[in-house]
């Protein structure tokens, strides 16, 4: 009795050792499921070391020319933040699709990116046409979008942050701009066919009829278009001051080409050429040469002179090559994975409404273009500058606006 008594005793001591390690390894996946429970309500696709994001741009078809850029810059901010420990202390991981600049496709790899893949954020889309197609998608599945594109306003999304300038910023200042330095009196519209560049056109013609000024013409093409030639007679004929150019993509390579084939020198500024459309992305394929005189509005160009940018330009070139360029929308791109960070670290969370509620208020002080703050309405405060292209294809900054411009995607008196 006693030798089993004692034969039984390190038995209970070994089945108490053996629980009391049950208890603790209990405690202790309770204690990591709280902690991932804390961090990650929602399902998505977080770990206690990884967690997963989507990247979606066009790498084929005609937008892939600017596009490109912003993958670029969207992967070298991820090794960034990864190399400083990632995001609440998990590391970075991306899925990438190719929206092979076709609007179902987006439609279709934004739905697989929210629905199967759970990402916690997606950096993508460029055209305004893509960003339509996926928007009921991030809106019924409640995903996260960073836009990096300037575009037309007209909407606010409590499932997108714009993280380039919506139309007024752009628009209003670079026309206010032309009129004033160069005597701009007259303007030819011109646009690829689609949102855009039409209600970015709707409003620059409504400014500058508010000016007293006049439109001489308006025409848009599909795009991909190749044939200029038509319209390039037209404003010949018409001789404005202004070519207001919103062509996109691979369309910008002919439209330029035939511009200076058919005898307008771009650097005698009669007439003067005023983009919101090519940055220095668009102007590799095009050719400095083919580019040289023209005029650009936007918030960001490769030459800004500050130590953020310097920074970023040599961190671009040491990953993705010396010959890269950077353009606006790259850079804007860049911002979205650093804004995204702020607001999950501010959240203490990966969950998409506690994201979106501690984005208001986020700014970046390290920003290339030089500082930026989200808006309520999701948009970011920015400054205006206008570009003069260079033979090499870069801009000199010849004007920016002195102080960060508020932004308003619902204009009074442009809709």
């Amino acid at each position: 009795m006693n030798k089993t008594m004692q034969s039984t005793a390190p038995g209970k001591g070994a089945r108490s050792t053996t629980w009391k390690k049950c208890l603790l390894t209990l405690a202790a996946s309770l204690a990591f499921g709280s902690a991932q429970a804390e961090v990650n309500t929602t399902g998505l696709a977080v770990t206690d070391t990884t967690v997963k994001v989507g990247i979606l741009h066009s790498v084929t078809g005609t937008m892939a020319i600017s596009e490109t850029g912003s993958v670029q810059a969207e992967k070298l901010a991820i090794e960034q933040i990864n190399a400083m420990g990632g995001v609440l202390g998990r590391k970075i991981e991306y899925i990438q699709e190719d929206g092979a600049s076709d609007w179902p496709t987006f439609a279709e790899k934004s739905k697989k990116l929210l629905v199967n893949d759970k990402v916690a954020a997606v950096f993508g889309c460029w055209t305004s046409a893509s960003r339509k197609a996926v928007l009921p998608i991030f809106e019924q599945y409640n995903g996260m979008l960073y836009y990096p594109t300037f575009y037309e306003g007209l909407e606010q999304s409590p499932n997108v942050i714009y993280t380039g300038q919506e139309a007024t910023q752009q628009i209003i200042a670079g026309i206010d701009w032309v009129t004033k330095t160069k005597g701009a009196k007259s303007f030819y519209l011109l646009g690829s066919d689609y949102i855009w560049p039409r209600t970015s056109n709707k409003i620059a013609r409504k400014h500058i009829e508010k000016l007293g000024l006049s439109v001489v013409g308006e025409e848009y093409y599909p795009l991909g278009h190749t044939q200029f030639n038509s319209v390039i007679n037209k404003i010949k004929l018409k001789k404005p001051d202004v070519i207001y150019a919103i062509v996109v993509g691979g369309s910008n390579v002919a439209f330029y080409k035939q511009l200076k084939a058919a005898g307008i020198d771009m650097t005698k500024e009669k007439p003067l050429v005023l983009t919101i459309s090519v940055t220095e992305d668009e102007i590799l394929g095009i050719g400095g040469d083919n580019m040289q005189g023209a005029y650009a509005a936007m918030k960001y160009f490769q030459s800004l002179p500050n130590d953020n940018n310097k920074k970023f330009v040599a961190d671009f070139k040491a990953m993705w090559g010396k010959d890269t360029v950077i353009g606006d929308v790259t850079q804007a791109a860049y911002l979205g994975p650093w804004l995204w960070k702020a607001a999950v670290e501010k959240a203490g969370s990966f969950d998409i409404d506690k994201v979106r509620a501690a984005s208001p208020g986020i700014e970046l002080t390290t920003a290339p273009e030089g500082y930026v703050k989200v808006h309520p309405n999701h948009h970011l405060w920015s400054k205006t500058r206008i570009g003069h292209a260079r033979p090499d294809g870069q801009y000199d900054v010849v004007f920016e606006t002195t102080e960060l411009i508020e932004p308003d995607p619902f204009p009074k008196g442009y809709q």
